[in-house]
């Protein structure tokens, strides 16, 4: 984690510019990377806010910010509650200790953040 606070939604406007790039050079591979994601998202006996909810807990034990960042912002829009996200990163820090700890400081930042902008 770095010692500056990080800005979410300027950090994934500019990972998804980057992207753009990829989309461009790499045109299948993004395709279906992406069809992956819808796939793996979709409602099925999971609903789409749990499955978010676990690709954040990963993101967050995998110490990824642009990740948390992207799955914090489609948590909003699904109308996470921070009680939601307060017990994922809960569950997260019992599984990934202190690392864990330090990136769910992050993934709050992020969710005050997206919450604040709508």
């Amino acid at each position: 984690m770095s010692s500056q606070p990080v800005n979410y939604r300027d950090l994934t406007q500019s990972v998804s510019a980057g992207l753009a790039t990829l989309k461009s050079s790499t045109p299948e591979v993004m395709k279906s990377f992406s069809e992956l994601g819808r796939a793996a998202t979709a409602n099925g006996v999971l609903d789409k806010k749990t499955k978010e909810l676990i690709a954040l807990a990963l993101s967050v034990a995998a110490r990824c910010d642009p990740c948390i960042g992207f799955h914090m912002q489609s948590l909003v829009k699904l109308g996470v509650t921070r009680q939601e996200i307060d017990e994922t990163l809960g569950v997260t820090t019992y599984m990934g200790g202190g690392p864990s700890v330090m990136y769910a400081a992050s993934a709050i930042a992020a969710f005050n953040e997206f919450s604040d902008a709508r």
